[in-house]
């Protein structure tokens, strides 16, 4: 399936499968270079799933898919180089510091000692961590742990950034600084593709999915959906979503 020049992700009918339980039905969706694309649903959903299939963790059952215009089937391990993944739980090391976090995630990555080092210095500014960069992440705020970990996603330049739930666990005022960082990323030309089952944060996105029970039920803009189902909020199109698939 050749990937469009426009498209960062591409999926046709993508399926996972554990026995007789379908995780996650045939979805299919586009995702444009450069865009916001939000994956929402509730816990269970299928999100995850989804995710695991789409970064070359988990075989697809069926279905078609490409990835920075690598096949998921065939091209997992170029598709880990293209991409970056960061999980709720942030992957830190926290007996690290931040300097050796750093460190640690672009020899990961194959980077050189010179790119290494001007990487320190351009995420530890960009943080505003210039005089931290000695300390033990484990000392961090939970805030700036956040900040570091979408940072060492991307310590690579990748194509697309990966974020499976990452603001669950934090206050409001951490997940709209966490937001503005995401903006900051699709500024420069990064696809990011995030995961949240925080419906106020469908506003943020380019475009947003909603999955219910392993299918992909909803697809648009916020304000499109919002249209479509009639709704003031994203918390109410989920809501009839949901109600409507119980009927």
């Amino acid at each position: 399936m050749p990937m469009q020049e426009s498209y960062a992700i591409e999926a046709q009918g993508l399926t996972k499968r554990f026995g007789d339980f379908t995780a996650v039905d045939a979805i299919s969706f586009n995702v444009k270079k450069g865009e916001i694309f939000g994956f929402l649903g509730a816990n269970g959903a299928g999100k995850t799933t989804a995710i695991k299939m789409l970064i070359g963790l988990s075989r697809p059952s069926a279905g078609e898919a490409t990835i920075a215009g690598f096949d998921v089937y065939n091209e997992t391990e170029r598709i880990k180089e293209n991409i970056g993944y960061m999980s709720q739980k942030f992957s830190l090391y926290e007996d690290l510091t931040i300097a050796e976090n750093i460190r640690f995630y672009g020899g990961v990555y194959g980077l050189s000692r010179r790119q290494i080092a001007l990487k320190i210095v351009e995420i530890t500014e960009r943080l505003q961590l210039e005089d931290y960069s000695d300390k033990l992440v484990g000392e961090l705020p939970l805030g700036w742990k956040q900040r570091l970990a979408f940072s060492l996603a991307g310590v690579h330049d990748p194509a697309i950034i990966f974020l499976d739930e990452p603001t669950g666990g934090v206050d409001p005022t951490t997940r709209r600084q966490f937001w503005e960082m995401i903006y900051e990323a699709a500024a420069r030309g990064i696809t990011i593709f995030v995961t949240t089952h925080y419906m106020d944060e469908a506003e943020y996105c380019n475009r947003i999915s909603i999955m219910v029970d392993g299918r992909m039920d909803a697809l648009g803009s916020p304000r499109e959906l919002k249209e479509q189902f009639a709704a003031a909020s994203m918390d109410e199109v989920f809501v009839r979503l949901v109600r409507g698939n119980s009927n």
